[in-house]
């Protein structure tokens, strides 16, 4: 079996580039190499988390997303290829990954998070890195989350506008601090960009990598709020309820 606590001279060759990010070097690598991420969706959000994460050199890549491949999918969806049309959307997903790089530990799970799985997913887990359309997915992980104190990135998206919010348990507000009830206005289906929803994926994406290897300054208790039409970005302080049902005793 591999040593995972030391880089190996394919490592290198692969990471070299990244390796040279201040404060990155061998030991923020293999923190890296170490680590497993769940991805739940892995569509026009998750699926740019997923592939930012695997090119990073993540260990290991839970990959959660239920149904079959669509036309209408393809405008976003980048892990996607026509070819697999009508076929399980997260092994269409896993191929493009291990295309990519084969040197992934990737497991691949055919269901949405549900109230009954979502324990057992989350446990499997160091992070977790949320793309959920539905927000009782979300309300299911940030409460699995908060139990276990597993971090989560929770990302989301509307158009031309997109969200980010770093959520460690017992440090700062987790998604139920914001949002006790689900907003009356999330619909399933909303207007979708392929590229705003990349980029929103991806900001995710570099702080999921920050909190795990120590680089840069994370955003706690903030919310990352980009809004592409005049590329402006904001940080709106959140704060913790004190009489939160999921993170307050």
């Amino acid at each position: 079996m591999a040593d995972k606590s030391k880089l190996t001279d394919q490592d290198r060759s692969f990471y070299e580039w990244q390796l040279d990010v201040p404060g990155m070097g061998d030991e923020g690598q293999t923190k890296l190499r170490n680590t497993t991420a769940l991805v739940t969706r892995i569509g026009g959000l998750g699926g740019p988390m997923a592939l930012s994460l695997a090119a990073a050199g993540i260990g290991k890549l839970i990959l959660v997303h239920g149904g079959n491949l669509e036309p209408s999918d393809l405008n976003r969806q980048v892990l996607m290829r026509h070819d697999d049309l009508g076929t399980p959307r997260v092994l269409s997903a896993a191929k493009t990954l291990r295309a990519l790089n084969p040197n992934i530990e990737l497991e691949t799970i055919e269901s949405h998070v549900t109230a009954n799985n979502v324990d057992d997913l989350v446990a499997k887990a160091d992070i977790v890195f949320d793309a959920a359309p539905r927000f009782s997915e979300r309300f299911w992980l940030n409460a699995a989350c908060v139990k276990t104190g597993t971090p989560m990135i929770d990302a989301a998206m509307y158009s031309m506008e997109g969200q980010v919010i770093v959520i460690v348990p017992g440090a700062t507000p987790c998604l139920a601090c914001l949002y006790p009830e689900e907003p009356s206005h999330w619909k399933r289906r909303f207007p979708v960009l392929g590229a705003v929803s990349a980029m929103i994926g991806n900001m995710a994406v570099l702080e999921g990598i920050k909190l795990l290897t120590g680089i840069g300054k994370l955003s706690l208790g903030e919310m990352l709020y980009l809004d592409t039409l005049t590329m402006g970005l904001r940080k709106i302080a959140i704060t913790r309820r004190s009489n939160c049902h999921v993170c307050q005793p």
